[in-house]
C-alpha cells in the first residue's frame, strides 16, 4: 500500500508588510489560546480565526491547514529553546559545567511555566514531526548541545559525544515533559533542577579521559 501524502506544513507565504506581519501575529496569538483551551483534538482552523477575529481566508493566506498552524507554533517553541541553549552554553566566561547547571535549571522552569501548550503541542506532533521541515528545526539544538560537549570534553572521540548529546537532549526532553504535568512549587522545581544537573554534571566528570 502506498503512503499517504503528508499534509504541507510550510506556509504559503512569508508577511512583508506591517500589517501582514500584525496578522500572522494575531493568528498565531489565537492559535496558542485555543490551543492551550481545546487540545489537539478540538483545534481547528475555523476555531482560530474566530479567536482571531478575521476570516478562515485570511489564515488561509498565510497557513494551507491545522497542520501548518500547529507546526508554525511547535516550530516558535523549538526555536526558542534552541535560543536558550544558545545563550546559556556558549557563554565562555563560565565553566562548561556550570553553564550546564543554568541551562537545565533553566529548561526545567521553562517547561514548567509553559506546561499546557506543551502538552497540548505534543499530542499534535503526529501532524508534523516526521516532515523534513520538523527534522530541521530540531537539529538546531542539537547541533548547538554537541559543539557544546566538544568544548566540555577535549580528547573525547566523536562517538561520545554524540552519545552524550543525545542522552541530555533525550532525557531533557522526557523528564522535562513528564515533570511538568503536574503543578510544581518553586521549590520543588530547584530542588529537582539540582538533582538533575548533579546527574549531568557526574556523567560528564566519568567521560573526561584519565
Amino acid at each position: 500500500m502506498a503512503d499517504r501524502p503528508r499534509a504541507k506544513i510550510s506556509s504559503r507565504k512569508q508577511p512583508k508588510q506591517a500589517r501582514s506581519t500584525e496578522l500572522v501575529s494575531a493568528i498565531l496569538s489565537a492559535a496558542a489560546q485555543v490551543l492551550a483551551k481545546e487540545g489537539a483534538q478540538r483545534f481547528t482552523t475555523a476555531r482560530v480565526a474566530e479567536k482571531a477575529g478575521v476570516s478562515v481566508g485570511s489564515v488561509y493566506q498565510y497557513f494551507p491547514n491545522k497542520a501548518a498552524i500547529l507546526f508554525r507554533l511547535q516550530s516558535d517553541e523549538w526555536r526558542q529553546t534552541s535560543d536558550l541553549l544558545r545563550e546559556i552554553l556558549e557563554d565562555g566566561a563560565k565553566p562548561p559545567l556550570e553553564r550546564l547547571r543554568a541551562l537545565v535549571h533553566a529548561f526545567l522552569r521553562s517547561e514548567c511555566e509553559e506546561a499546557a501548550m506543551r502538552v497540548a503541542l505534543n499530542d499534535a506532533a503526529p501532524l508534523y514531526r516526521d516532515a523534513p521541515e520538523a527534522r530541521e528545526v530540531r537539529s538546531s539544538g542539537d547541533r548547538i548541545l554537541l559543539a557544546f560537549m566538544r568544548e566540555a570534553l577535549p580528547g573525547v572521540d566523536i562517538a561520545t559525544l554524540d552519545l552524550a548529546t543525545d542522552l541530555v537532549t533525550t532525557t531533557l526532553g522526557a523528564v522535562g515533559k513528564r515533570f511538568s504535568e503536574s503543578p510544581r512549587t518553586s521549590q520543588e522545581i530547584d530542588a529537582y533542577g539540582e538533582a538533575m544537573a548533579n546527574m549531568f554534571c557526574a556523567y560528564l566528570e566519568s567521560l573526561k579521559p584519565l
